[in-house]
């Protein structure tokens, strides 16, 4: 039998990092059917943020928007540990870049969380124009949608910095922007994750499907990349 503690704090308006937090919250380790289905994500919507079987690092991906290659340090438990967290703010909100904000008091104040900001040289990938040129479709200028998901990126109204980020969450890599392109773009891209067996419905690898999809390239090489360093981190306790 799997014994559950469930941790539940009423925060102030803001945390002593400073900032919006959310008005409850509650973490809990993953329950063993959260943990054998196997399923991850943290769903945010108008205020609420749901942490579905989510490592403490997966938060910080999210959180602090770059990819698992760029987070350095921490204890190992981070990226092994899964939790549950349901997390609510006093009203609606609708704007993404507060209930990042949320999120990062929100891990400071259960996980006791310290992180800066370094600039490393390192192995990273570097998205540029393939030969040919772009092949990108204009966005409208309304809020940014994102759907993604395994060998999959969907999105509406985005940058080509927003498309690097999500792009390093797909690789074990960093994505740097270097196509030079301003605007916003709904940009369509689905590939054959790398581990799985290659084109049994014809579907590309990651590398050519970029080529081939939007006219853009990746390539490989040393370059400086802006790292999240973690300081402190401790699993959550009893207050």
């Amino acid at each position: 039998m799997i014994q559950v503690s469930v941790f539940v704090v009423a925060l102030a308006a803001y945390a002593q990092t400073g900032g919006p937090t959310f008005e409850v919250a509650t973490v809990k380790p993953a329950s063993a059917e959260e943990i054998a289905a196997g399923g991850s994500g943290i769903p945010t919507r108008h205020g609420r943020a749901t942490g579905i079987n989510v490592t403490l690092k997966r938060c910080i991906i999210g959180a602090y928007h770059i990819g698992p290659g760029q987070v350095v340090g921490g204890p190992g438990w981070m990226d092994v540990d899964r939790f549950h967290i349901e997390a609510k703010a006093e009203s609606d909100i609708f704007d993404d870049s507060v209930m990042d904000a949320m999120m990062r008091n929100l891990l400071a104040e259960r996980f006791h969380l310290v992180v800066h900001r370094e600039t490393r040289e390192m192995r990273a990938l570097v998205l540029g124009l393939a030969k040919g040129g772009a092949k990108l479709e204009k966005g409208e200028g309304n809020d940014a949608v994102t759907n993604a998901g395994h060998g999959r990126i969907r999105l509406k109204n985005s940058t080509m910095d927003a498309f690097a980020e999500r792009l390093s969450r797909a690789t074990e890599w960093p994505v740097l922007n270097e196509t030079g392109i301003e605007g916003v773009f709904n940009l369509k891209l689905e590939w054959t994750p790398e581990g799985n067996h290659p084109n049994l419905d014809g579907t590309p690898d990651l590398m050519t499907a970029i080529r081939e999809q939007l006219g853009l390239q990746l390539k490989l090489k040393k370059a400086p990349v802006s790292v999240l360093v973690v300081d402190h981190a401790e699993k959550p306790g009893e207050n």
